[in-house]
């Protein structure tokens, strides 16, 4: 069975920093796709970044400049490094994991198979 389990979140000052874990285990999937979600009071739940099936990070504008996601492919733990924080981060964050829905393509919000419970991060200004 496939576990999520995310950590790192916190309460933080706007400007500092913070870095989420992500880590799965019992995943036998050769080939997967990894994300950060966030959702923050009253808002739909967006996707913040992921590593795409090449390796290749995608940010939302948002968070550009700011974030940075990494891999530990080995151990199947996916960070995001969280710098410059605004009071607009504050959500729960939430990592999600899943298979490839084609070749090249990874899944989007609700087609990722798996989820972690979600951390909060809260900024205060």
């Amino acid at each position: 069975q496939v576990q999520v389990v995310e950590s790192g979140g916190g309460l933080v000052q706007a400007g500092g920093s913070l870095r989420l874990s992500c880590t799965v285990s019992g995943s036998t999937f050769m080939r997967y796709c990894m994300a950060w979600f966030r959702q923050a009071p009253g808002k739909a739940r967006e996707e913040v970044a992921r590593i795409g099936l090449d390796g290749s990070t995608t940010y939302i504008d948002s968070v550009k400049g700011r974030f940075t996601l990494s891999e530990d492919g080995a151990k199947h733990i996916l960070y995001l490094q969280m710098n410059n924080l605004e009071p607009e981060d504050t959500a729960k964050y939430s990592c999600a994991f899943g298979v490839p829905v084609a070749e090249r393509q990874c899944p989007t919000d609700d087609e990722y198979n798996f989820w972690g419970q979600g951390t909060q991060v809260t900024v205060s200004s």
